[in-house]
């Protein structure tokens, strides 16, 4: 099952159970997912397409959230972050920072980079292999650290 269609399914099911956090937040991704599937004429979306535009949306809403608590907005903010959780269950799970090191050192390794020069060889890599696993911030800084 793709990701449109896991969405679509879970959409009925919290429409019959009455979850209307979970039900915003599902129709949120739905109409984007919508929206990048159509602009370019195709139906259909490949699956690290979607999860960028997952990982997004969750994002935003995490951003938004802080931005009501700075705001004394909590009954906002706790909105916000109860569709971020909705978001996150379709989400990958992120690599530990143990793990996503080793993953950098070894492709640090196999682009044999040695210095900051090389650094959009071995992130152009990196993000390709974690992507969804990863922060690109957290890749960024891992880089940062190891070439520099």
């Amino acid at each position: 099952m793709n990701l449109t269609d896991q969405i679509n399914n879970d959409i009925k099911t919290a429409m019959k159970a009455r979850e209307s956090v979970k039900l915003a937040a599902l129709r949120d991704v739905k109409s984007k997912l919508l929206l990048e599937a159509t602009k370019d004429g195709n139906a259909e979306l490949d699956e690290a397409t979607g999860l960028k535009i997952l990982n997004k949306l969750y994002k935003q809403r995490i951003e938004a959230a802080d931005i009501y608590k700075e705001q004394d907005r909590e009954d906002l903010a706790a909105d916000e972050l109860s569709q971020a959780e909705v978001i996150k269950a379709y989400l990958p799970e992120k690599m530990s920072p143990e793990k996503l090191k080793e993953a950098i050192e070894a492709i640090v390794a196999q682009t044999g980079a040695s210095s900051m020069a090389d650094m959009g060889k071995v992130m152009g890599m990196a993000t390709a292999q974690l992507a969804g696993k990863a922060d690109g911030k957290d890749i960024s800084t891992l880089v940062r650290q190891l070439l520099g």
